[in-house]
Protein backbone atom coordinates (compact mmCIF):
# COMPACT_ATOMS: atom_id res chain seq x y z
CA UNK A 1 0.00 0.00 0.00
CA UNK A 2 1.48 3.45 -0.81
CA UNK A 3 1.57 5.29 2.70
CA UNK A 4 1.76 8.82 0.32
CA UNK A 5 -2.00 8.17 -0.87
CA UNK A 6 -3.68 7.24 2.29
CA UNK A 7 -5.45 9.42 4.59
CA UNK A 8 -5.16 9.64 8.30
CA UNK A 9 -8.17 9.67 10.30
CA UNK A 10 -8.31 11.62 13.65
CA UNK A 11 -9.27 9.19 16.70
CA UNK A 12 -12.80 10.49 18.12
CA UNK A 13 -12.18 12.79 20.32
CA UNK A 14 -13.85 11.58 24.11
CA UNK A 15 -16.12 14.04 25.76
CA UNK A 16 -15.54 14.40 29.21
CA UNK A 17 -18.21 14.95 31.69
CA UNK A 18 -18.75 18.90 32.38
CA UNK A 19 -20.14 18.31 35.96
CA UNK A 20 -22.26 21.26 37.30
CA UNK A 21 -21.72 24.43 35.55
CA UNK A 22 -23.27 27.16 37.79
CA UNK A 23 -22.90 30.72 39.23
CA UNK A 24 -25.71 32.42 41.07
CA UNK A 25 -28.81 32.21 38.91
CA UNK A 26 -27.41 30.71 35.50
CA UNK A 27 -26.80 26.73 34.77
CA UNK A 28 -25.40 25.63 31.87
CA UNK A 29 -27.25 22.17 30.71
CA UNK A 30 -25.96 19.98 28.24
CA UNK A 31 -27.58 18.87 25.76
CA UNK A 32 -25.63 17.87 22.73
CA UNK A 33 -21.97 16.62 21.73
CA UNK A 34 -21.11 16.48 18.34
CA UNK A 35 -18.32 14.39 17.04
CA UNK A 36 -17.50 16.67 14.43
CA UNK A 37 -16.63 16.06 10.53
CA UNK A 38 -12.91 16.39 9.73
CA UNK A 39 -13.99 16.34 6.03
CA UNK A 40 -15.77 19.47 6.33
CA UNK A 41 -13.42 21.09 8.32
CA UNK A 42 -16.32 21.24 11.64
CA UNK A 43 -14.39 20.40 14.83
CA UNK A 44 -16.08 18.54 17.59
CA UNK A 45 -18.16 20.48 20.18
CA UNK A 46 -20.69 20.60 23.06
CA UNK A 47 -23.74 22.44 22.92
CA UNK A 48 -25.36 24.00 25.88
CA UNK A 49 -28.54 25.44 27.01
CA UNK A 50 -28.21 28.68 29.50
CA UNK A 51 -30.78 28.09 31.75
CA UNK A 52 -32.58 29.97 34.87
CA UNK A 53 -32.09 27.94 37.84
CA UNK A 54 -35.86 27.92 37.71
CA UNK A 55 -35.65 26.22 33.83
CA UNK A 56 -36.15 29.09 31.92
CA UNK A 57 -34.25 28.83 28.25
CA UNK A 58 -31.64 32.05 27.92
CA UNK A 59 -29.51 30.92 25.45
CA UNK A 60 -27.13 28.76 23.55
CA UNK A 61 -23.20 28.00 23.57
CA UNK A 62 -21.08 25.54 22.20
CA UNK A 63 -17.48 25.01 23.11
CA UNK A 64 -15.72 23.47 20.12
CA UNK A 65 -12.71 21.40 20.67
CA UNK A 66 -9.52 21.15 18.62
CA UNK A 67 -6.89 23.70 16.90
CA UNK A 68 -7.77 23.24 13.24
CA UNK A 69 -6.53 26.53 11.70
CA UNK A 70 -9.66 27.93 10.64
CA UNK A 71 -11.20 27.61 14.45
CA UNK A 72 -8.45 29.66 15.89
CA UNK A 73 -8.68 32.10 13.01
CA UNK A 74 -12.20 32.60 12.33
CA UNK A 75 -14.39 30.64 14.00
CA UNK A 76 -13.17 30.07 17.95
CA UNK A 77 -13.30 27.77 20.50
CA UNK A 78 -16.65 29.40 21.76
CA UNK A 79 -19.75 30.75 19.97
CA UNK A 80 -22.67 32.02 22.01
CA UNK A 81 -26.18 33.33 22.00
CA UNK A 82 -28.18 34.85 24.33
CA UNK A 83 -31.74 35.26 23.70
CA UNK A 84 -33.11 38.73 23.45
CA UNK A 85 -35.17 38.68 26.65
CA UNK A 86 -32.31 38.01 28.75
CA UNK A 87 -29.65 39.74 26.81
CA UNK A 88 -28.09 42.72 29.13
CA UNK A 89 -27.14 40.34 31.70
CA UNK A 90 -23.81 39.02 31.03
CA UNK A 91 -24.77 35.57 30.66
CA UNK A 92 -22.87 34.83 27.60
CA UNK A 93 -19.52 36.52 29.85
CA UNK A 94 -20.29 34.19 32.92
CA UNK A 95 -21.33 30.98 30.25
CA UNK A 96 -17.77 31.11 28.79
CA UNK A 97 -16.24 31.49 32.30
CA UNK A 98 -18.16 28.64 33.37
CA UNK A 99 -16.55 26.86 30.13
CA UNK A 100 -12.63 27.64 30.96
CA UNK A 101 -11.79 24.32 33.29
CA UNK A 102 -13.75 22.06 30.23
CA UNK A 103 -11.41 23.57 27.86
CA UNK A 104 -8.42 23.41 29.70
CA UNK A 105 -9.36 19.82 30.45
CA UNK A 106 -9.48 19.08 26.84
CA UNK A 107 -5.65 20.97 26.55
CA UNK A 108 -7.16 24.38 24.53
CA UNK A 109 -4.72 27.03 25.75
CA UNK A 110 -5.07 29.56 24.64
CA UNK A 111 -8.64 29.87 24.36
CA UNK A 112 -10.13 32.07 21.26
CA UNK A 113 -13.15 33.32 20.85
CA UNK A 114 -13.93 35.53 17.69
CA UNK A 115 -17.03 38.10 17.00
CA UNK A 116 -17.59 40.12 14.07
CA UNK A 117 -15.42 43.71 14.56
CA UNK A 118 -19.78 45.94 14.46
CA UNK A 119 -20.99 43.34 17.57
CA UNK A 120 -20.39 45.39 20.12
CA UNK A 121 -22.41 43.59 22.66
CA UNK A 122 -20.29 40.25 21.73
CA UNK A 123 -16.70 42.61 21.74
CA UNK A 124 -18.08 43.55 25.56
CA UNK A 125 -18.86 40.02 26.23
CA UNK A 126 -15.21 38.65 25.57
CA UNK A 127 -13.25 41.21 27.87
CA UNK A 128 -16.25 40.77 30.38
CA UNK A 129 -14.95 37.16 30.11
CA UNK A 130 -10.94 37.84 30.12
CA UNK A 131 -10.42 37.28 26.74
CA UNK A 132 -7.61 39.95 25.27
CA UNK A 133 -8.35 41.34 21.92
CA UNK A 134 -5.57 40.25 19.29
CA UNK A 135 -6.23 40.95 16.02
CA UNK A 136 -8.67 41.77 13.22
CA UNK A 137 -8.48 39.79 10.18
CA UNK A 138 -10.16 38.93 7.42
CA UNK A 139 -12.24 36.32 6.25
CA UNK A 140 -11.29 34.06 3.12
CA UNK A 141 -13.80 34.23 0.43
CA UNK A 142 -13.35 30.33 0.33
CA UNK A 143 -15.40 30.28 3.71
CA UNK A 144 -19.26 29.42 4.52
CA UNK A 145 -18.96 32.63 6.79
CA UNK A 146 -17.80 35.00 3.61
CA UNK A 147 -20.90 33.77 1.74
CA UNK A 148 -23.33 34.77 4.42
CA UNK A 149 -21.58 37.95 4.09
CA UNK A 150 -19.01 37.73 6.94
CA UNK A 151 -15.68 40.01 5.93
CA UNK A 152 -13.65 40.55 9.32
CA UNK A 153 -13.93 38.64 12.24
CA UNK A 154 -11.80 40.12 15.79
CA UNK A 155 -9.71 37.33 17.85
CA UNK A 156 -9.81 38.05 21.17
CA UNK A 157 -7.46 35.31 23.23
CA UNK A 158 -7.87 33.76 27.03
CA UNK A 159 -4.69 31.94 28.58
CA UNK A 160 -5.84 29.48 30.66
Amino acid sequence: MDMAKTRTIPEPLTFLEPGPLRDDDLELVLVETYPGDTYIGYSPSYRFEMRSFYGRRMGMIDLRIGNAFNLLMYGGHIGYRVYPAFQGNRYAARSCQLLFPLAKRHGISPLWITCNPDNMASRRTCELAGAELVEIVEIPPTLDMYEDGERFKCRYRVSL
